[in-house]
């Protein structure tokens, strides 16, 4: 039986991939049954299973071939599920009618795991006149409202989480507006966004020239472009988004650029995909293909290589057919040309124990080859596919051969491709691995660099204590292993220390060789000079990159997981923050508080609401004790019971519950929020958040947090304080930012499911 490297391995495994009961008890005994599962299943659509299912087991064993999380959880279940990672919806009409008919198909796609994407710039802009109606358009941003709404109730319901991309072109009227939408901290938390750069955006950019915004071929507004590309720059060095998406290079390079125009992505921007496309995604774990490791000879076997991308292209065709779709466009549309997205993870880990400094002119050499041996062995696959199975229903040859991704190919796989015919038209992406890397030894992320060599994990025990064990990267646990205490070489490297542009170099050397995309994230030092920054973004655009995503730690987007070289220290420090005081045991209730009562008129309720707020002098501090919520309204009574012992539960236990106040300020009503004072108010929880926070502020704990604590006999020290958001799944503060999308180092949440 398979050991884990880690515990947390064991736990994503009985968390998210191990197929139980209603009830809970398990089916899978152990990984292998879960690998067995998952053979079977893709290989009872081969006309002979049996000889099939014994060749995928082998290369699902020993991680070595990664499916994605839909299919290792799904396949050979009975569960409603799709298998496909990631779709991008239809094109959304410029009517009423048919942007609710496109929020319906969302909904439908997400409850059933999907996330999703979406042009929003086929909405008119706000202010454009609604004819028929005598009214003005509220433009695309308002509808985006909506479907954040939508995403939040599909969750609420129990759904899987799904994430969501917004796109918008670069010309759209309302594109300024878009770029700084996520300024507001509580607008659209669910979707990431990007703007769609064209070639003649960034030749306008270079020259500093004019750029014109128009709809329906009318030019409303004209910017100087290299305004509006600042504009871009500033918010994602402020907020992380949004991210840019070089959308002609897209299309240009487009296999199937004869029969479909992209203009959006799935939400990590590894799929640009067209209308109703959708994507199934795998990895091949180069980590786990290494021959003598840590020596002169390491290296990895082209032979072996060849045959395992052979069989995952196999098995992911098979996908296609055995899956389940939300919507009969999408599977006619899979069916039509059967795109895959088989990618790579542990690249970094492979990369050091051949002896490869990541970042280097040299690893990047190296990624190139192993990046162009895995895409001639699956465009090589696809045409033994195609010869025994048929090509793509719209494959085309002559059009086919004539794409910019297809020129570089060479001679060899272009004339079988043109005697024979293909699979699948899109073979190649390097999709989001985070939980499925941990899952499967904490390799390390796609071709991210190491994250971190080890870190210190909370767990989260039965009787509300945590414990800390240690989470080692895959390849120092292995040096570690055959080496002993032997110092780890120069040329160990990770994402904090990386300069910005040899993560550039290292996607731009990948990029090369993949046919769709690549989720990727350029970790940037907070203190990086603006300029320095934007460099960055025309780097990337220079070297032939589809798209760039960066992360810059600050206050709004959270701090880099902070992590200890010294794995027996204690407690981990970070100079620029103060500490949190947790408190090991709830804090005891005096029998007397002193406090403040606010009333609260909701405009769709007949009653106020009465929110109390008592405090307790902690040490000098005042700091939020308990809550009570009353109203003569009882339509609201069973859920502000069930909120105020929750909330007071939280404050009893000491730390920075300011992200209490996000959390309600965050929540959105489906059926709409209010006007209070002039500020659009998403909930009636909203506006509880919003009280809350007023007398925390009023108090001054907000501003005090930390301060004078640490002699506190009912406290200990046990972490730095927190910026950002906490984890929407475990509550910790140990988010972290990897191939564009957020990652708990604690529990293996994934934004991106």
């Amino acid at each position: 039986m398979t050991r884990f490297a880690a515990s947390i391995a064991e736990q994503i495994w009985d968390m998210k991939y191990r197929l139980k009961e209603g009830d809970g008890t398990p089916i899978d005994t152990s990984v292998e049954d879960t690998w067995a599962r998952i053979a079977k299943s893709l290989a009872s659509v081969e006309k002979d299973p049996k000889a099939w299912e014994p060749k995928f087991y082998k290369a699902l064993n020993d991680f070595r071939y990664l499916p994605a999380g839909r299919i290792t959880a799904g396949a050979g279940t009975d569960r409603s599920v799709t298998l496909f990672n990631c779709f991008v919806m239809g094109t959304i009409p410029d009517t009423m009618g048919g942007i609710f008919d496109s929020l319906r198909e969302a909904a439908l796609t997400m409850q059933q795991g999907g996330g999703i994407g979406y042009d929003f710039s086929t909405i008119r802009p706000k202010g454009a006149v609604v004819k028929g109606v005598a009214a003005d358009a509220s433009g695309p941003l308002s509808f985006m409202d909506v479907w954040d709404a939508m995403c939040r109730t599909i969750m609420s319901a129990g759904s899987r989480r799904g994430a969501m991309m917004a796109t918008m072109r670069c010309d759209h009227p309302d594109v300024e507006d878009f770029i700084t939408a996520k300024s507001d901290a509580a607008r659209l938390r669910m979707f990431n966004m990007s703007v769609l750069i064209t070639d003649p955006f960034m030749e306008a950019v270079k020259a500093n020239s004019q750029w014109n915004l128009v709809w329906a071929g009318v030019t409303v507004r004209t910017v100087q472009a290299r305004d509006l590309w600042n504009s871009i720059m500033q918010s994602t060095y402020n907020h992380a988004e949004p991210g840019v998406i070089f959308i002609d290079r897209i299309n240009t390079m487009n296999n199937l650029n004869y029969v479909e125009t992209i203009a959006a992505t799935n939400p990590c921007g590894e799929q640009p995909l067209p209308p109703y496309g959708a994507c199934l995604l795998g990895s091949i774990n180069l980590a786990r293909l290494v021959l003598n490791p840590f020596e002169d000879i390491a290296t990895i076997d082209d032979t072996e290589l060849t045959e395992l991308v052979a069989t995952a292209v196999r098995m992911m065709d098979n996908v296609v057919d055995a899956s389940k779709f939300p919507l009969e466009a999408q599977a006619q549309e899979a069916a039509a040309k059967r795109r895959i997205g088989l990618g790579v993870t542990g690249l970094a880990d492979a990369l050091l124990m051949t002896g490869l400094r990541y970042g280097s002119e040299e690893a990047a050499r190296q990624t190139e080859h192993w990046m162009k041996a895995i895409a001639r062995s699956a465009y090589l696959a696809s045409v033994d596919l195609a010869k025994e199975k048929g090509a793509f229903p719209l494959f085309d040859a002559d059009k086919y051969l004539a794409s910019g991704n297809m020129m570089q190919m060479d001679e060899d796989v272009r004339g079988a491709i043109r005697e024979h015919g293909i699979r699948n038209a899109l073979l190649t992406s390097v999709a989001p691995t985070g939980t499925i890397s941990l899952y499967a030894g904490n390799v390390s992320s796609g071709i991210e660099p190491v994250f971190a060599y080890a870190y210190k994990r909370k767990v989260l025990q039965k009787d509300g204590s945590r414990t800390e064990e240690e989470v080692v990267d895959y390849a120092v646990k292995m040096w570690r292993d055959l080496k002993g205490d032997a110092e780890l070489p120069d040329y160990f490297v990770n994402a904090q220390t990386l300069p910005a542009m040899e993560h550039v170099r290292m996607q731009a050397a990948a990029q090369k060789w993949i046919d769709s995309s690549i989720s990727k994230t350029i970790n940037v030092p907070e203190d990086i000079d603006f300029q320095s920054f934007k460099d960055v973004y025309m780097a990337a655009w220079d070297q032939g990159c589809k798209g760039c995503t960066t992360y810059r730690p600050n206050d709004v987007t959270g701090s880099v997981l902070s992590v200890s070289e010294d794995t027996n220290s204690e407690v981990v420090t970070d100079e620029n923050v103060g500490d949190v005081i947790y408190m090991t045991e709830p804090l005891n209730r005096p029998g007397e508080l002193h406090g403040q009562t606010y009333k609260l008129k909701w405009p769709d309720s007949e009653h106020a609401i009465y929110i109390t707020v008592n405090d307790i002098l902690h040490l000098g501090q005042h700091r939020p004790f308990e809550v009570f919520i009353n109203s003569k309204n009882m339509e609201h009574f069973a859920w502000t019971v069930a909120l105020t012992r929750m909330i007071s539960a939280v404050f009893r236990r000491g730390g920075d519950v300011s992200f209490v106040v996000e959390e309600l300020k965050a929540v959105f009503d489906p059926r709409g929020g209010a006007w209070m004072n002039g500020k659009y108010v998403p909930s009636i929880l909203a506006a509880i958040g919003g009280v809350i926070e007023k007398h925390m502020i009023a108090t001054g704990f907000l501003a005090g947090e930390g301060m004078g604590l640490k002699t506190d006999p009912q406290a200990e020290v046990v972490n730095i304080k927190p910026k950002g958001k906490a984890c929407t799944s475990c509550g910790s503060y140990e988010l972290r930012m990897v191939e564009g999308c957020m990652n708990c180092a604690d529990c293996g949440y994934s934004k991106c499911g």
